[in-house]
């Protein structure tokens, strides 16, 4: 993409490509979905120890070197009575130790998680080094880029980038590709932040059109999904049933009781719930789906699970049946 020409829909959307694709190959083909850790938030800079001891400014008076990962970082130093301090202004971070030596490798070893997070930026773009960079100052397609990061919170703070955004419609095309994605290994993780921003869907798709395109993704992904890593077939449900709410959402949920996907038919059966209380005019509809599955899903625990959601929606319940978990997942 030319650096000074604006970004397009369209060119995101063919870089988008050629990411999965790069991905897949790297994978040697391999098209399973990596289940990924929860998200840890990161929280930067670290608590400053030379406050709990009370280090005075006039005590930085030498400066030492810091060598990491083949860079080298300047150190200020304070040696008092209580240990010598280092402080790395560049890298935002504190350490102490009994001697120079020592405060320099704790130094060293604190500065790790900001390293490997900048790293796993870099890789995620496509760079050797890390990106020591605001991820607001990078071009839209490495933000969509970065919603497949193994470090769950950069994705999550580039989905919150891309979502303040989304007026500006150049996300629109790659956050659907994402939703279609059956490629990358990390897809769960990208696509649970895209399902995340879809809960306000006109924001990304004005027109009615649009949003049905993105609909129709969402019910793709229920219909075929393998595994619900993430929680992100859940997701798919929860957004077409309790947040998206149109007619073409409705149709699509409620296909998916019957999907060939039991990750699938689970998220419908509980996403109906809640379909049931923003539509009640659909309420029969949902029934006569759910008392078919209660009697010819071909897994018991959803047939159970489709009995236990006729009953509470005929009470009138405000709380559902708890979802069941299927062997393979505990």
């Amino acid at each position: 993409m030319s650096e000074t020409a604006p970004p397009t829909a369209s060119a995101i959307l063919d870089e988008l490509r050629e990411f999965i694709d790069g991905a897949l190959a790297r994978a040697a083909g391999d098209t399973t979905a990596v289940r990924p850790s929860h998200r840890v938030p990161f929280h930067w800079p670290p608590h400053a120890v030379s406050f709990d001891y009370h280090v005075l400014p006039s005590d930085w008076t030498s400066k030492a070197q810091m060598e990491a990962h083949g860079e080298v970082f300047e150190v200020q130093v304070a040696k008092t009575a209580v240990g010598v301090f280092g402080r790395c202004e560049r890298l935002w971070n504190e350490a102490r130790g009994e001697t120079l030596e020592e405060m320099l490798e704790n130094l060293k070893e604190g500065c790790e998680p900001y390293f490997e997070r900048q790293f796993a930026i870099g890789r995620t773009i496509g760079t050797d080094v890390r990106y020591d960079g605001l991820l607001q100052d990078l071009a839209p397609v490495d933000l969509v880029k970065l919603l497949y990061c193994s470090d769950r919170d950069v994705a999550h703070e580039a989905h919150t980038i891309i979502e303040t955004r989304a007026s500006s419609g150049v996300y629109s095309d790659a956050l659907v590709e994402i939703i279609r994605d059956r490629k990358h290994p990390a897809r769960r993780i990208a696509q649970w932040c895209v399902l995340d921003m879809f809960e306000d869907l006109p924001a990304f798709y004005p027109t009615r059109e649009a949003q049905n395109r993105a609909v129709d993704a969402i019910k793709s992904l229920m219909w075929e999904a393998e595994d619900d890593h993430a929680r992100t077939v859940y997701k798919a449900g929860v957004v077409l049933g309790g947040h998206i709410c149109t007619d073409a959402a409705a149709a699509a949920l409620i296909d998916c009781i019957a999907a060939p996907s039991q990750f699938g038919r689970r998220s419908a059966i509980h996403a109906v719930f809640h379909l049931n209380e923003w539509m009640p005019s659909r309420k029969g509809q949902i029934l006569t789906k759910l008392r078919n599955a209660a009697t010819s899903d071909p897994t018991q625990l959803l047939r159970e699970f489709a009995r236990s959601m006729v009953r509470d929606i005929e009470a009138g319940n405000t709380e559902h049946a708890t979802e069941p978990v299927f062997a393979d997942e505990a």
